[in-house]
């Protein structure tokens, strides 16, 4: 079977999922069979099967497994929103229509060679460093939480962070590919670790110390640590020294210790994450109340889950017993209703959406296309880890939404473009190696 086949074949479970996962609603809700979950099972495979199209006709020799997989979650998305609120859930289905248009046009546009964007790499990462600025802007800017993560440009609200990391990751990619070399032989030995050569970090540094400030002045704490993570992923891949990756993260230790001691908004969250069932934090305003509720939730759905559509929400005021539960907390409500079974089903179509990501960065014949790949795909297990570690108390909390999942249109649109271009460099790196 060929790979387009494949992918064809694979893409009926997810529309499968979404035809059940909407029959369970409508039962739970009205406790009756409706034909609507037919419909929007079928609606999903249709647009699904006009993507495919796409990728069949432009890139044929891509990986035929990744797309599958990002269409289950989106659709398994798609179930939980609607289970929270029919109208976040129309809203939702929107955005899944724009971010595939926006995915289709990714392809379409770069299909020749993507490799077009080296050539604008310093732009690219300007781009990316006035998008990070964008919610300190006023009268566009949005605090939220204390944070400034969102930018309200009337009937469009979208959180630029989303996107500004494909343009950081693209900068990174296309500057290692040329440092590579001079960095591993410039290196120095002090004290039994080798440094790498200040002279030729320096853009980089400068580029990507401006990237960490504007995280810190918009207190997009999540972000700072995906960006970060992602940065050190790509430099060792590029550069195959592990000293490297230990000085960065030196570096970020330092960095979080100095901003957690001088940064209230920071303090707060560290308090939060080390007593979230202290009872003056509990009761505090942007306290500790959503991870204690978080734990609360989890511990609840035990190893099978209370049951889909059996989680409390809400009271019966209308107060929220799980706060964000479509963004922030959708991992915790997942553990709720599926328990950890189901919720580590989730986890393992993420690992393997990640596995596809390094797969193809492997298979890459150029430097640039393996350090994007690279980066591409950690960037994605990054920010998985950083929402699901926030939510079980691994980490602090943050506002990173759960790819695919999380409500959120800037998200689903910006990892549909980090898709394509997995695909763009896959269906490049599979034809070489078969000699087309």
């Amino acid at each position: 079977m060929s790979a387009r086949n494949r992918e064809l074949f694979a893409l009926i479970p997810a529309s499968l999922l979404v035809t059940v996962g909407f029959a369970a609603v409508f039962i739970q809700e009205d406790e009756l069979i409706s034909d609507a979950s037919l419909t929007y099972g079928g609606v999903f495979l249709g647009l699904c099967f006009v993507a495919h199209l796409i990728i069949r006709a432009t890139l044929p020799d891509a990986d035929p497994y990744l797309f599958p997989l990002v269409a289950l979650l989106a659709c398994f998305g798609l179930v939980m929103i609607y289970r929270i609120d029919e109208t976040l859930a129309r809203e939702q289905a929107q955005w899944f229509v724009i971010g595939l248009l926006v995915f289709a046009a990714t392809i379409l546009l770069l299909r020749r060679d993507y490799r077009v964007l080296e050539r604008y790499r310093y732009t690219i990462a300007l781009v990316g460093i006035v998008l990070l600025l964008l919610p300190r802007v006023p009268g566009i800017g949005a605090q939220v939480n204390g944070a400034y993560l969102g930018i309200d440009l009337g009937p469009i609200a979208f959180q630029p962070a989303e996107l500004a990391k494909i343009c950081i990751i693209i900068f990174l990619a296309s500057y290692l590919r040329d440092t590579r070399q001079v960095l591993v032989q410039g290196a120095r030995r002090f004290a039994g670790i080798t440094f790498p050569p200040l002279k030729h970090l320096g853009p980089l540094l400068v580029v990507w110390g401006a990237a960490m400030v504007l995280l810190v002045f918009i207190r997009d704490l999540g972000s700072s640590l995906m960006f970060f993570g992602a940065f050190l992923a790509i430099l060792y891949v590029a550069t195959d020294r592990a000293s490297f990756v230990v000085i960065g993260f030196s570096m970020f230790a330092f960095g979080a210790w100095f901003f957690a001691s001088t940064v209230g908004h920071v303090a707060d969250r560290i308090d939060a994450w080390q007593h979230p069932f202290d009872d003056e934090l509990y009761e505090q305003v942007g306290g500790s109340y959503q991870i204690a509720q978080s734990l609360f939730a989890q511990a609840d759905g035990g190893v099978a889950g209370a049951g889909f559509g059996q989680a409390l929400i809400e009271t019966s005021n209308g107060s929220p017993i799980l706060p964000a539960a479509q963004t922030d907390l959708i991992y915790a409500l997942i553990t709720n209703e599926l328990g950890l079974a189901g919720a580590c089903g989730v986890l393992v179509v993420y690992l393997l959406v990640t596995e596809r990501g390094m797969r193809i960065a492997m298979l890459a014949q150029d430097s640039f296309s393996t350090l994007l790949a690279a980066g591409l795909a950690a960037v994605f297990a990054l920010q998985v880890f950083v929402i699901v570690g926030g939510v079980v108390k691994l980490i602090p909390l943050t506002g990173v939404t759960l790819p695919f999942i999380s409500y959120g249109g800037s998200s689903i649109v910006a990892n549909f473009i980090l898709v394509a271009l997995l695909l763009l460099i896959s269906d490049r790196a599979r034809r070489e190696a078969a000699g087309r």
